[in-house]
């Protein structure tokens, strides 16, 4: 009905209709919000709910910060840390999180679970018996052993993991692993390599399980067993029951967003920075750039790669198989919704690079960042990356950006001295300024001559004799 002129002018604003209850009683709120906020004002308080201080980083459901609907975030939470799969920009998350909702943490005693050894629960530290202390998250690197992982973790607890293809997976760990793993460091290039496996891959001895479906072996598998398709159903079914959701780092952003509506977190919690990063090639060269002598190419041709898929034919089965679910999963969460919130966090991503970082928010060399305290582990044939933070930031922000771009060595070391802060710290480990506990001495491998035999340490300092498949240094200068 068309309203009449005699209609009083005092409510043209209300528009041309007349109001039904459901107008009126919605007008009525705004007003009695609008007066509480008027009130907030004069009396510097809020008279509908406390003011809070807004912040870059705060936590809220405004701009699809909370999912919606009536889900409660997890807060106990294991991520699978398999290796070269952008892991170590997921665990950042795990540590962030955990570290501003003030979550108990599940750290190993050094830097991994005994890896390459099965996990077990008394490598966790501060474990002292199946469910005597209750653990929120873990995510330091394993090889998952699920009986010993139940024993750490709550019923409840949400495991996800994530996978990379074979091929990008075996170029990276070529790089990475060149001087740790045997197989690797007997050939000329990746490409040789690929061309002939077995001339150089001897599974007997120690750290060559990195050259071999990796994957396999991160998930708790045999990485050596001959390929059927019956042993790869089998390995698959057993990651489907006892993972809850396997990403791909190949769709980083969209498994962020499916990440962060199976766990009810804010939108914040899953933006990243890509960490642990190397180096890439630059156009027109055939080797990396470095300080290595002689780095080998890693430039493959068709052939080479379908020959790394047959070698890493088991970790080729799960990431097709995990692939069909992942864009399985997309399809239920919706195309357009996904498009819409992969340009949400992509934009949230540059906001937060413009505050947070220095040149523009490109990775740069460890060599130029000016603060120790965070300068990434260097390892292989490649210069791993880090950044530097933008001058001048106000307390709160340098803190929130500082979490994001910590690595992650320097941020388990800040954790553990927080659960721990009486604990007797590691030989050659001090005190930095912001409570981080660093190493006076650099974090590589490091070789020398004991009984003859040459050795290195790995990350968690644990003397390792080179070319031993299972034989360890004690502290004694003892095989064991």
């Amino acid at each position: 009905m068309l309203c009449r002129r005699s209609a009083s002018r005092r409510m043209r604003w209300l528009g041309c209709y007349r109001l039904g209850p459901m107008w009126k009683a919605l007008l009525v709120f705004v007003v009695i919000a609008f007066a509480g906020q008027l009130l907030g004002v004069l009396f510097n308080k809020s008279w509908v709910q406390p003011e809070r201080p807004r912040s870059l980083f705060s936590i809220s459901s405004e701009n699809g910060q909370v999912p919606p609907g009536s889900c409660r975030p997890h807060t106990h939470v294991m991520f699978l840390k398999t290796h070269k799969t952008a892991s170590s920009t997921v665990l950042n998350m795990l540590y962030r999180f955990g570290e501003e909702q003030g979550l108990h943490f599940a750290l190993p005693v050094g830097y991994q679970f005994g890896y390459p050894l099965p996990f077990i629960a008394q490598r966790v530290k501060g474990y002292r018996g199946p469910h005597v202390a209750q653990f929120d998250i873990m995510g330091n690197h394993m090889r998952f052993n699920k009986p010993e992982v139940e024993k750490v973790m709550p019923a409840d607890t949400f495991c996800f993991s994530i996978l990379r293809d074979p091929v990008a997976l075996a170029e990276s760990s070529y790089a990475y692993y060149k001087n740790v793993a045997p197989a690797f460091r007997r050939a000329k290039g990746l490409g040789d390599f690929a061309d002939n496996p077995r001339k150089y891959y001897d599974p007997r001895l120690r750290n060559n399980h990195y050259a071999r479906n990796l994957l396999w072996y991160d998930f708790g598998l045999d990485h050596n067993a001959n390929f059927s398709v019956s042993l790869a159903k089998r390995g698959e079914a057993t990651i489907r029951r006892n993972f809850r959701l396997i990403l791909l780092s190949e769709y980083f952003d969209q498994s962020m967003v499916l990440l962060r509506h199976a766990l009810c977190w804010p939108l914040d919690a899953v933006v990243s920075f890509s960490l642990n990063a190397r180096q890439q090639m630059p156009k027109g060269r055939s080797v990396w750039v470095g300080k290595a002598a002689a780095p080998a190419p890693l430039a493959l041709t068709e052939e080479q790669r379908q020959k790394l898929r047959e070698w890493n034919a088991l970790d080729w089965h799960l990431y097709q198989a995990f692939n069909h679910t992942f864009w399985a999963e997309v399809e239920r969460f919706g195309r357009a919704r996904m498009e819409a919130e992969v340009i949400l966090l992509r934009s949230r991503r540059e906001i937060l690079a413009r505050v947070c970082l220095r040149d523009g928010g490109q990775p740069v060399e460890a060599s130029r960042i000016r603060d120790k305290a965070i300068r990434p582990f260097q390892s292989g044939l490649v210069k791993i990356l880090g950044y530097e933070l933008q001058p001048g930031l106000d307390n709160a922000t340098k803190e929130a950006c500082l979490r994001m771009i910590r690595p992650e060595i320097q941020y388990k070391d800040l954790l553990d001295l927080r659960q721990f802060p009486r604990a007797q710290q590691p030989p050659g480990q001090a005190v930095a300024a912001g409570g981080a506990a660093v190493r006076r001495d650099p974090l590589s491998s490091r070789t020398g001559e004991h009984l003859g035999e040459s050795i290195e340490r790995d990350w968690d300092r644990t003397i390792l004799v080179r070319n031993q498949s299972v034989q360890q240094v004690d502290g004694k200068g003892k095989l064991r």
